[in-house]
């Protein structure tokens, strides 16, 4: 059999090959798919299923399997009744940095869909969770992310009605809401407790993102205060498996 360079045996590193030895035949349909689509560079039109099963000499099931789990990862994506090749993830970092100041960073125009802003008295859990009284008003913001226009996510942001009074008539939805705070109001971030999840959308998310719903979601839950450490905002964001990654900087 003839192996890639990263899975041949007794190579560094054995992409997947369990111990036995033995890689199942989508495996390597799959790393060699991965090596075409590394020639064909982003936006590249990949060959149909039935070429692919010929030039591989596997059955199209065994190419659709490889192919199922490469448009997962975000390496493959559909465009009308092909396939093409994926660019590159983005890259959001984990800072208090906004959305927005993350997809420019790397050459996106970031944008923002309002699906609803509405108003209520602030309920027992999402106290508990902000410290904000219960029964407060509250505004409850639910956008779409988009990245050159291309969707990426839906943001839920809760946030007091005495911090923002005007949100419903002085914020453009379609900009940050972080610099919204910074510029027009005088707030400033202080610190955020921030939970990472993995999750599958919900029927309507997965209508809103334009995603199947068994594409695996990543989903953050923020808890923001202010500089004087009080509660400023609640959001629940889910984004892309396939199309985004998170990093982070450490140090001692």
């Amino acid at each position: 059999m003839n192996y890639p360079d990263d899975l041949a045996p007794g190579a560094p590193v054995r992409s997947g090959i369990p111990e036995h030895g033995r890689i199942p035949k989508y495996f390597t349909v799959k790393a060699q798919v991965a090596a075409l689509i590394e020639e064909l560079g982003g936006g590249g039109l990949l060959p149909t299923e039935r070429d692919l099963a010929v030039r591989f000499e596997v059955s199209r099931e065994t190419v659709r399997q490889a192919l199922r789990e490469l448009l997962l990862e975000g390496r493959l994506r559909r465009q009308g009744r092909g396939t093409v090749v994926a660019g590159p993830k983005l890259e959001q970092p984990l800072s208090l940095a906004s959305y927005t100041e993350g997809v420019r960073r790397q050459g996106r125009t970031p944008g923002r869909n309002l699906i609803s802003l509405d108003r209520f008295p602030c309920p027992p859990r999402l106290a508990d969770e902000t410290g904000l009284e219960r029964g407060e008003p509250v505004w409850h913001m639910e956008r779409v992310l988009l990245a050159d226009d291309e969707r990426m996510g839906v943001e839920s942001t809760y946030v007091a009605v005495a911090r923002v009074p005007r949100l419903d008539t002085d914020f453009d939805p379609d900009s940050s809401f972080y610099a919204y705070l910074r510029d027009r109001l005088g707030i400033e971030f202080g610190d955020a407790d921030e939970r990472i999840e993995t999750v599958l959308a919900t029927p309507r998310e997965a209508l809103l993102i334009g995603t199947p719903p068994a594409l695996p979601m990543l989903l953050i839950h923020r808890i923001s205060r202010d500089t004087a450490k009080r509660p400023l905002e609640r959001v629940r964001t889910l984004y892309r498996g396939d199309r985004f990654s998170f990093s982070a900087h450490l140090g001692t």
